[in-house]
């Protein structure tokens, strides 16, 4: 895949609003090569505070650990279902479940004071 290509895939591959789980597996025809040199360019961007252009990067390559980060910053935004989504897209299943458990006990806490 060549460099303009590349550019072209990683502005169309945007990640939409709400909960939706976007995808599993990453862009096919990404060599291994070119994955390690995206997901350096995406922790570069996620340490420099461009966290859009990084989470378009980790959900291409399906990097788990940027994808995980990302969720992590969520968490810390309270925004435990963007976090969630994240996690899915990780597979993280550590932090999927503590959201997961976070959501149960505001349930919990809902439904005793009905």
């Amino acid at each position: 895949m060549d460099e303009k290509t590349l550019k072209s895939t990683l502005s169309a591959h945007s990640i939409p609003e709400g909960f939706i789980k976007v995808t599993d597996k990453p862009i096919q025809g990404l060599s291994p090569e070119q994955k390690v040199i995206l997901n350096r360019k995406g922790n570069m961007l996620f340490n420099e505070g461009k966290f859009d252009a990084a989470c378009r990067i980790f959900v291409t390559t399906g990097y788990s650990d940027g994808l995980a980060r990302i969720g992590d910053l969520y968490m810390k935004q309270n925004r435990s279902i963007t976090a969630l989504k994240y996690y899915l897209l990780a597979n993280n299943r550590a932090k999927s479940e503590m959201v997961y458990e976070k959501i149960a006990n505001i349930i919990s806490i809902l439904l005793k004071n009905i």
